[in-house]
């Protein structure tokens, strides 16, 4: 059965932090080292919470203002600190708008409430045929919930999907369930791998 929809992932494919330095700069002003930052916002509890929608995205910087022993009202300046070195990989966006008509397009993302406004704002909506982001439906990669749930969204089988994501986890899982897998190291060589299945 031929390929008829491509899934991406968003974070550390389309939106990759490509400068470490505003981060590195964040950790060293409370103390700590690059991985501990990184661990108190996405790896603490508060994040896994947000990522399936139990708590808002704003509450989840709250609770990260908490630990870092800051002022709530200060966490929008920390959070654009934080992501300062990330970018929005343009050239990839248009290979994938490229893909349509031919292919559906689906985004399959573990991010936070906040996540459809933030590709809203920055133009890029209209590149998806659909986004499924898992703190608006409740289940996070690996689960095969989200998969299913982004298949049936584009009403496509399993055999007929191919996702592209960063981490070998989430790779493995969505290849359990009959989709194939690529995994994201370098534009380059996901798009070539990518061109050949296709």
């Amino acid at each position: 059965m031929s390929i008829r929809a491509v899934y991406f992932d968003l974070g550390g494919v389309i939106v990759r932090t490509e400068y470490q330095a505003p981060r590195q700069t964040l950790a060293e002003r409370f103390g700590m080292d690059y991985e501990d930052i990184e661990k108190i916002v996405f790896g603490s509890s508060s994040a896994a919470r947000a990522s399936v929608g139990q708590i808002t995205e704003e509450e989840h910087w709250h609770a990260v203002m908490k630990v870092l022993k800051q002022p709530a009202s200060e966490y929008e300046r920390i959070r654009d600190e934080f992501f300062g070195g990330d970018i929005i990989d343009r050239e990839l966006l248009e290979f994938i708008s490229s893909l349509k008509p031919k292919y559906k397009v689906g985004l399959i993302s573990n991010a936070w409430s906040g996540l459809r406004a933030y590709i809203e704002r920055d133009k890029f909506a209209d590149v998806f045929d659909h986004m499924t982001i898992s703190a608006e439906v409740g289940a996070a990669k690996p689960s095969a919930k989200i998969y299913q749930f982004a298949l049936d969204q584009l009403k496509i089988q399993p055999k007929e999907a191919v996702f592209v994501d960063d981490t070998l986890v989430n790779i493995e899982a969505c290849e359990k369930i009959g989709m194939k897998g690529i995994r994201f190291k370098d534009p380059d060589s996901a798009l070539q791998q990518l061109k050949t299945l296709l």
